[in-house]
């Protein structure tokens, strides 16, 4: 198991993108050098520590696509998502950001 502690949100004036960033990136790469094929990411931070869904969200896709190159042993991603709106807003950042697939 992979443990990542999220920014806690202090009005974006404390780095909290690029550490919420981190947290995903390094994440994938640890998955990565124990050889996992997959990994599940809850929405980090948007709890308790009140990240905004609408910056979050867009964080985490974007890292995630952005090391999946450097990652190639993971095969697939999982966004875990608490309810269906939240559900809603990842769909929707990945039909935005999501590279076309390439039809075999």
């Amino acid at each position: 198991m992979i443990h990542a502690v999220g920014p806690r949100w202090s009005g974006g004036k404390k780095n909290e993108p690029e550490l919420l960033a981190n947290c995903y990136r390094r994440s994938m790469q640890l998955a990565a050098e124990a050889g996992c094929t997959s990994i599940a990411f809850p929405a980090i931070s948007c709890g308790i520590y009140h990240f905004p869904v609408d910056e979050a969200v867009p964080i985490a896709v974007r890292t995630v696509i952005e090391t999946l190159p450097s990652t190639p042993s993971i095969e697939r991603v999982i966004f875990a998502c608490f309810d269906d709106a939240m559900f809603a807003r990842y769909q929707a950042e990945l039909d935005t950001q999501a590279p076309p697939s390439n039809p075999a």
